[in-house]
């Protein structure tokens, strides 16, 4: 027999209470007596919240039963119960294609099954967090009801969890399912044999499985009917998985408790001694240990999906996803559209057009350049652009679409104003010029309007030197083909304050305005403002690439791994975090998963703990991205939501 000495109640030494102590005992008690009475006229206080979810009371059938042949289920609880959310919460195994009927009466929920039950299976109905007692909608969570229609009850399971791969966080309300056929065209063909829905940390555990091996599959499954439809995001295991059970023998100790008094100062002590110790055999469900990483295809569904005209000079046409070119327009007539319309005011705008599109040419406007295709309200055209038809082919459409333009309501003083306002309108320039410069930018002029011309003698940039402005020499870079955002291409100087000076009539728009007189000051930051963060990798694989990150989680920037180590420059000196990805293809970018060609995501690792850079310092970190598995090296500040007023590190 094994004795724990000196351990007392609730970890503290007792004293021998005296007659003082008894004495101050018994005033406390009569204070609280009195207070309990001055306060019965206040009426009824209520009590503690019910934290208590309801309990079953009885099944039908029962939990477990076997040979059932009713299609209706009823579960009684021990008070007044409610269901919340029975479309995300409840989950049936076979998935029923025809959803039962499930509805709570007072303390009572019942399943009504629209399908005949199949011979010889495991039903399995999951409710979630959806049974909630009446009052305070408190869940019963973890409720599971099994019953078989054949002599038996399955009762393998496979239990694993769930991660997005693009970030590597737990992904909650995912459907998990398996599948008793092997082949790929089941996922997209045939219902799952068996699901279950990760939880909130992604966990996730399929019951009542029967012997026999499965193909297990993650499925965001947007049109709940249990198997895969294009644009859906997934996971999945090449691993064909056979369920078992395993006995282990697990080790439990009995105690008792006694009070006696210590030898020496006679404190009264609580005494813990072993009573018992004995091994009993636990059953092992396998496999436990899954694990499933969950993506979404770079497949984007085209389509248009709005047109703007804002300002009567210019529409932006607006897609859904990248367009591989511009889209082909056609100016129509108003004749092609109403026989009885006249085309004595239409022109063909397409011939005075200017076009601005961002790189993937999914926003695109078109700058009118001719008064009387301004003048149009109502611009008609044909457009054939790239769409995607419902398994996700490319084809061209061609859509009759209508460039609206209507006239703002205003009284007829407002309106005077604003014709007058238009007509004398300016040229109104902005740059990037501030105090606090970074070295690493590059000095920008923005136009909210294509320019028509650019004048570089009206445009001056000095160094001050002293009390003195000294003119740079400089050259003027185009960032877009229409003159909208221009680069003052200089060599600028840590610590030196410069001043960009634009004249008045320098720069002209496309409509006639001119720009009033710029004058923007700027100095640059000095270089003991940064910090330098240079990366080693343990492991070097000359494929990854080493991203750095905020505390958002977002990537700022990103450099290939080198044996030399990737060098991280001009970075302010704050909290980053750092992650890497193995290139396999070697495109530059992470490329994700995809379901027709068995890929999988590009595996990403985390640098477990947060990067805090001082000003002035060269930092270097060694990047050990095999130390730890996987899924446990992101940092738990990144994967976790901040708390108000927590001084808690990771």
């Amino acid at each position: 027999m094994v004795v724990e000495r000196g351990v007392s109640v609730r970890g503290y030494r007792l004293k021998v209470i005296g007659k003082e102590m008894k004495r101050i005992y018994i005033f406390l008690l009569g204070m609280v007596m009195l207070s309990a009475c001055a306060n019965m006229g206040q009426g009824p206080q209520g009590g503690p919240r019910d934290t208590i979810p309801p309990q079953v009371t009885k099944e039908l059938p029962m939990n477990g039963s076997l040979n059932v042949a009713t299609k209706k289920v009823e579960i009684t609880f021990n008070e007044y119960i409610q269901l919340a959310d029975i479309q995300k919460n409840v989950l049936i195994s076979p998935p029923q294609q025809q959803a039962p009927e499930i509805k709570a009466i007072g303390k009572t929920v019942s399943v009504v099954f629209q399908e005949d039950l199949l011979d010889s299976t495991t039903y399995t109905i999951d409710f979630g967090a959806a049974i909630c007692d009446y009052n305070e909608k408190v869940p019963l969570e973890g409720y599971v009801m099994s019953f078989s229609t054949g002599d038996q009850i399955d009762s393998l399971a496979i239990s694993g969890r769930v991660y997005n791969a693009a970030n590597l966080n737990p992904m909650p309300s995912i459907l998990v399912g398996i599948h008793a056929n092997h082949h790929d065209t089941a996922l997209n063909t045939t219902p799952f044999t068996r699901v279950t829905r990760s939880n909130s940390e992604g966990y996730f555990t399929i019951h009542n499985i029967r012997q026999g091996s499965y193909r297990l599959y993650a499925l965001n499954d947007i049109s709940r009917d249990y198997f895969y439809q294009p644009g859906e995001g997934l996971a999945f295991m090449d691993t064909i998985l056979t369920p078992y059970t395993t006995r282990e023998m697990h080790w439990d100790t009995i105690w008792y408790d006694t009070l006696g008094l210590d030898d020496v100062t006679g404190d009264t002590l609580f005494t813990r001694q072993i009573d018992s110790v004995y091994e009993h055999e636990v059953t092992r469900y396998l496999p436990d240990s899954v694990i499933l990483w969950y993506f979404e295809e770079a497949k984007q569904r085209k389509y248009f999906q709005r047109i703007l005209r804002e300002e009567q000079h210019a529409f932006t046409l607006v897609f859904s996803a990248p367009q591989d070119s511009l889209p082909l327009l056609e100016a129509m007539r108003y004749s092609q559209l109403d026989s009885t319309a006249s085309d004595s005011a239409w022109v063909n705008f397409m011939d005075y057009v200017l076009i601005q599109s961002n790189k993937t040419h999914d926003t695109i406007t078109y700058w009118l350049t001719d008064s009387l295709a301004i003048r149009m309200d109502t611009i008609p055209f044909r457009m054939t652009y790239q769409f995607s038809d419902s398994v996700y082919n490319i084809i061209p459409k061609t859509d009759t679409i209508y460039a609206i333009y209507r006239q703002p309501r205003l009284s007829e003083k407002a309106r005077e104003k604003y014709l007058r306002n238009k007509q004398n309108r300016k040229l109104e320039l902005k740059t990037n010029a501030s105090s606090k410069f970074n070295i690493y930018d590059t000095l920008t002029i923005l136009s909210p309007f294509p320019l028509d011309s650019i004048h570089a003698s009206g445009i001056h940039l000095m160094q001050k030197v002293d009390t003195n402005l000294v003119p740079l020499e400089f050259t003027i870079e185009r960032k877009d083909s229409l003159g909208m955002t221009m680069g003052i291409i200089a060599k600028l100087k840590p610590e030196e304050a410069y001043q960009l000076t634009i004249d008045s009539a320098a720069c002209r728009d496309i409509y006639g305005a001119c720009n009033d007189k710029v004058e923007a000051k700027l100095k640059l930051k000095s270089l003991n403002d940064y910090s330098t963060l240079t990366v080693q990798m343990k492991h070097f694989d000359p494929r990854a690439r080493i991203q750095l990150l905020n505390e958002k989680d977002v990537v700022l920037k990103e450099l290939p791994a080198l044996s030399t180590g990737a060098v991280f420059q001009y970075l302010d000196p704050t909290t980053f975090y750092l992650r890497l990805y193995i290139d396999w293809n070697e495109d530059g970018k992470w490329t994700t998963g995809d379901w027709l060609t068995h890929r999988r995501p590009e595996p990403i690792y985390y640098y477990p703990a947060k990067l805090k850079l001082r000003a002035n310092w060269e930092f270097e970190e060694t990047f050990d991205h095999l130390a730890l598995p996987q899924t446990e090296s992101k940092p738990r500040s990144l994967t976790e939501k901040p708390q108000k007023n927590s001084q808690q590190e990771y």
